[in-house]
């Protein structure tokens, strides 16, 4: 089990925070042309959204580039969290494999001693 340490020390845990705000950057892109083409479109073609204030108006897109951000920032994040507990698995497999194929190795070793013990 992962003991709690010093966060700037931790390889795995910086990797992730890397990668979400990777994500969470892609997001916040993506999803604000749409909601400023939105926006523009409201302010042409609504009355309604003519009359609310600026900074409501910069909230409403400022909360689509915030959502953006939190929903692919959240995606890569789980994606990697998935790569990794893959490769681990991998890792961990390889491990065990290799330490059966030394028993499998030592088996053959004493069976070929003892053959030749008993051929004399």
């Amino acid at each position: 089990m992962r003991r709690h340490g010093n966060l700037q020390k931790d390889e795995e845990a910086n990797a992730a925070a890397s990668e979400a705000l990777k994500g969470a950057a892609i997001g916040a892109s993506r999803y604000a042309f749409p909601f400023t083409v939105l926006s523009l479109a409201g302010q042409v073609m609504s009355p309604l959204y003519r009359g609310l204030t600026i900074q409501f108006k910069v909230f409403l897109v400022m909360s689509g580039v915030v959502l953006g951000g939190m929903l692919e920032g959240d995606r890569r994040l789980r994606e990697y969290e998935d790569m990794l507990r893959a490769r681990k698995r991998i890792e961990r497999d390889q491990k065990v494999w290799r330490e059966w194929e030394m028993l499998v190795e030592e088996d053959m070793e004493k069976d070929k001693l003892q053959k030749e013990g008993k051929g004399r």
